[in-house]
């Protein structure tokens, strides 16, 4: 198994979970928390890493592509040109994160409240302009057999 098809069963193993403004664990993630697991568990950040989308997008930042594909992050952007929130694609129609939140979603009640959990949805569904980065750079051709 390649680190990117593991990072795609990881974040299938959280579907569903609740969001949470802050979250970072399976008891709740919020969008960048989210993230952090899924690239922490192929070992592409630190084990004690946390920072936010806007912080995720500064690490990766020289890893841009055009179009997305299984493992690369989809950052939106918002009409002040800032990184708003961070999902993990699928595939190149497909991306799963954390959404529906906000600084106002703290535990389940909410969560269940406002529809905000990890879910699956097209990336195309979003309108706000999208930025793509492949987190996995030239460690994808350490995945080549």
């Amino acid at each position: 198994m390649t680190k990117v098809e593991l990072a795609t069963k990881v974040a299938f193993s959280h579907l569903g979970t609740f969001y949470s403004w802050g979250g970072d664990d399976p008891s709740g993630f919020d969008c960048s928390g989210f993230v952090i697991e899924i690239l922490k568990s192929v070992g592409l950040l630190r084990r004690r890493f946390d920072t936010t989308s806007r912080g995720l997008f500064k690490i990766f930042e020289n890893n841009l592509i055009t179009e997305p594909r299984e493992g690369c992050l989809v950052f939106y952007v918002n009409i002040n040109e800032k990184i708003v929130h961070v999902e993990y694609c699928l595939d190149d129609t497909f991306k799963i994160g954390a959404t529906g939140g906000g600084s106002d979603i703290k535990d389940k009640e909410d969560a269940i409240l406002a529809n905000a959990f990890i879910k699956v949805r097209p990336i195309e569904s979003d309108r706000r302009l999208k930025i793509f980065v492949d987190p996995f750079g030239m460690s994808r051709q350490d995945d080549i057999a």
